[in-house]
């Protein structure tokens, strides 16, 4: 797809005798702005930012810009793997969130709707989170080491407190509480160090002895989020799940000795503990796909195999040229079994990564010039930013409704989805209200109002910004997207003259900022939701929104539509694959498909 550099001229739109429309920001009628004062004072949040990061975590200022940094130089590792060093980059920089420990995660209930690795053992953690959202991908993660238990110990968290008061005087109502008793845990923990690991997250006591586990590091899972990441927005093509899930594993145990030397491809640690734990799963099931249907798959795959299994294609001279037949039959649209032919004998494969496993395995080693990459520019938010860095992440999931069913009954899901929705946004009100002179807030309140289709919500949210930030870019898109929809719901008399102005707002907010995609898709559906033919340029601004987030399914199912109905069908194909045989599936996967099965007939 060619990548559309020239600012697009929205503003073309405008014409001679609209100049108060222009320079005005409309706010929904009868919704007042009320600015209060208020000092936002500085929170223990930081952000660190370089060239393509934009990372955020609480606590440790040293730990995010080692991570942030760590990003960018693997950045110019796969650059230099996969030939782009130096080539031209429009992309919108990753956003990472690193949150607390595992149980902050669940409690955020993220739910990946466009990110689904495995089926893996349940042994394994993974608590990540990843969204190729249109207007930027995110990705967050928990910034605490785990570990995968392959075999349970024996709990003792029933043993230790009748062991604890058996050898504790009546007086001491805690271990280690009395000078004549040091503490039985600490004695005990000292008599079997190695082997005694937390069991639970919240109680003390509760630890296990002969237990099989393997550690999960924090840090390669964003190195592997990172690689995952990379690969779909520089590459976006089809592909196969375990391929981009092996992808991601194969950079997860990148090395860094100073600002000279990198090291990348060494196996996971307990890498043959997981192997002899787990029975191997059949290759020829995993190329073509098969174990995707398998209910019993996550007994026997783990990220370590999709790890052997692409480490092994990618190190091997013989198989190299093999695996890029394979992934480039499945982007032609192809089918896993018809690409698994380009391995051929799929037994032989088979002895070949069983031979492997047991050998030397190798690794490579990189000079890293430091000056490819500046030490990340760190910042610490204030409270009112740190209070919405989880509503933002949030955002996606909770605003996602599935789509009316066409059984009669009551749609059970959907109506529970919309409630937990609504639920939410009466929150995300009240906490913008409290930052009533955040910027940040009254933006992501906009956004959520927006895509909720409260129109007039977000209108009044989208002003209250611009009053904090005239010009802002975001806002004045927001602020178009809301007049859009509520011209759209207008009488017929007055919908073509509210639609104008709501494309002068918009084309307001692309002058603003060029570079941002929400403008340039929110110009286009204006066209698309009133069933109007939308202008070259507005199908030239489809096209930069989908180069400025390559990885985003929503605005490649869109520009697929746009071209679809221009009769450029093989240009429509190429947009729509990559969403309809994506590795993971998304709520867009299937009207692209339905759209592809269309083209083809």
């Amino acid at each position: 797809m060619r990548s559309v550099r020239a600012i697009l001229a929205l503003a073309l739109i405008i014409l001679p005798g609209n100049a108060s429309a222009q320079e005005a920001n409309p706010p929904a009628q009868d919704m007042p702005i009320v600015v209060r004062g208020q000092r936002d004072r500085a929170s223990n949040w930081h952000q660190a930012e370089t060239d393509h990061v934009v990372a955020i975590s609480e606590g440790s200022e040293k730990d995010l810009a080692r991570i942030a940094h760590d990003l960018e130089r693997l950045h110019f590792l796969l650059s230099v793997l996969l030939n782009r060093a130096d080539k031209p980059d429009d992309t919108r920089k990753l956003r990472v969130t690193l949150v607390g420990d595992g149980a902050e995660f669940d409690a955020m209930e993220l739910g990946n709707l466009r990110y689904s690795p495995g089926p893996y053992s349940r042994a394994f953690p993974g608590p990540a989170y990843y969204d190729p959202r249109e207007d930027g991908a995110v990705f967050a993660a928990s910034r605490y080491d785990q570990k995968a238990v392959l075999e349970r110990g024996q709990d003792l968290a029933g043993i230790l407190p009748d062991l604890v008061r058996a050898t504790t005087p009546a007086a001491v109502e805690a271990p280690g509480a009395g000078a004549e008793n040091p503490g039985a845990s600490a004695a005990l923990s000292a008599s079997h160090a190695g082997s005694i690991v937390r069991f639970g997250r919240n109680d003390p006591l509760a630890v296990s002895i002969n237990e099989l586990a393997v550690p999960v590091s924090a840090e390669g899972r964003i190195l592997a989020g990172y690689a995952r990441h990379f690969l779909l927005t520089y590459f976006p093509h089809a592909y196969p799940r375990w391929y981009v899930d092996g992808f991601g594993e194969l950079f997860a145990t990148l090395a860094t000795e100073g600002d000279a030397r990198m090291e990348y491809g060494r196996a996971p640690a307990g890498y043959r503990k997981v192997l002899d734990r787990y029975r191997r799963y059949p290759v020829a099931d995993i190329v073509t796909g098969r174990y995707l249907a398998d209910r019993n798959a996550g007994e026997r795959w783990t990220p370590f195999h999709a790890w052997a299994l692409t480490h092994m294609l990618f190190f091997s001279n013989e198989r190299k040229g093999q695996l890029r037949t394979y992934l480039a039959t499945i982007a032609a649209g192809g089918s896993m079994e018809r690409a698994a032919a380009a391995f051929g004998d799929l037994g032989k494969l088979q002895d070949e990564l069983v031979a492997y496993d047991r050998g030397k395995l190798p690794f490579e080693r990189m000079s890293y010039p430091a000056e490819r990459a500046a030490e990340p520019i760190i910042r610490r938010l204030s409270e009112g930013e740190a209070a919405f860095v989880k509503g933002r992440l949030e955002l996606g999931a909770r605003l996602a409704i599935p789509p009316a069913s066409a059984d009669p009954k009551p749609d059970r899901q959907r109506i529970a989805a919309i409630a937990r929705r609504d639920e939410w946004l009466r929150g995300l009100r009240r906490d913008a209200a409290r930052y009533s002179t955040n910027r940040d807030a009254q933006l992501l309140l906009a956004e959520a109002e927006c895509r909720s289709d409260n129109m007039q919500e977000c209108a009044a949210a989208a002003a209250r910004a611009l009053a904090l930030a005239p010009g802002n870019g975001d806002a004045l898109a927001w602020q178009g997207t809301a007049l859009a929809g509520i011209a759209l719901a207008a009488p017929a008399s007055a919908r073509a003259g509210q639609l104008r102005a709501a494309r002068i707002t918009i084309a307001r907010a692309n002058r603003a900022d060029s570079e941002n995609p929400l403008p340039l898709l929110a110009y286009y559906r204006s066209f698309a939701a009133a069933g109007e033919t939308a202008p070259d340029v507005a199908i030239e601004g489809l096209m930069k929104a989908v180069d400025a987030v390559p990885a985003a399914p929503g605005s490649r199912l869109l520009l697929g539509e746009a071209l679809a109905k221009r009769g450029n069908v093989a240009a429509a194909r190429n947009a729509l694959i990559a969403v309809a045989n994506g590795p993971y599936e998304t709520p867009e996967a299937a009207p692209a498909r339905a759209l592809l099965s269309r083209l083809e007939q």
